[in-house]
C-alpha cells in the first residue's frame, strides 16, 4: 500500500510543520527534511493500522512533522470521540497481551 497521509484533509496539516518556523527558530544545519521523511514513514504505517481497525482518516490521523531541531515527530490528530475509541482499542490489546506493549 502506498502513502496514506496525503488525503488532503484541511484540518489535518500534512506538510513540513515546524513549530516556530514563522518566528525564525529553525536551527542552522538541522536536516528538517530527513526528520520529516522519517516521521512520514511512521505516520503512514500508523495510518494504515488505523484504517485496518476500521477508523476513518478523516476522523483521526497520524501527521508527520518535525521538532524545532529537525527531529521527526508524529502527531495524532482527531476528534475526541474517535481518539477515545482508539484508546479503548489499545487498552483492549494491552489487556489481551497481559499488559505488554
Amino acid at each position: 500500500m502506498g502513502k496514506v497521509t496525503g488525503f488532503g484533509e484541511d484540518w489535518l496539516n500534512d506538510g513540513l510543520d515546524v513549530p516556530g518556523a514563522e518566528s525564525g527558530l529553525w536551527v542552522a544545519g538541522a536536516d528538517y527534511i530527513a526528520g520529516w521523511r522519517e516521521a512520514r514513514e511512521a505516520a503512514d504505517r500508523l495510518n494504515r493500522a488505523l484504517l485496518g481497525v476500521g477508523l476513518e482518516l478523516s476522523a483521526v490521523r497520524a501527521v508527520a512533522s518535525t521538532s524545532e531541531d529537525g527531529r521527526g515527530v508524529v502527531r495524532l490528530a482527531g476528534s475526541p470521540d474517535v481518539v477515545d475509541r482508539l484508546a479503548e482499542l489499545l487498552e483492549a490489546c494491552a489487556n489481551d497481551a497481559g499488559g505488554a506493549a
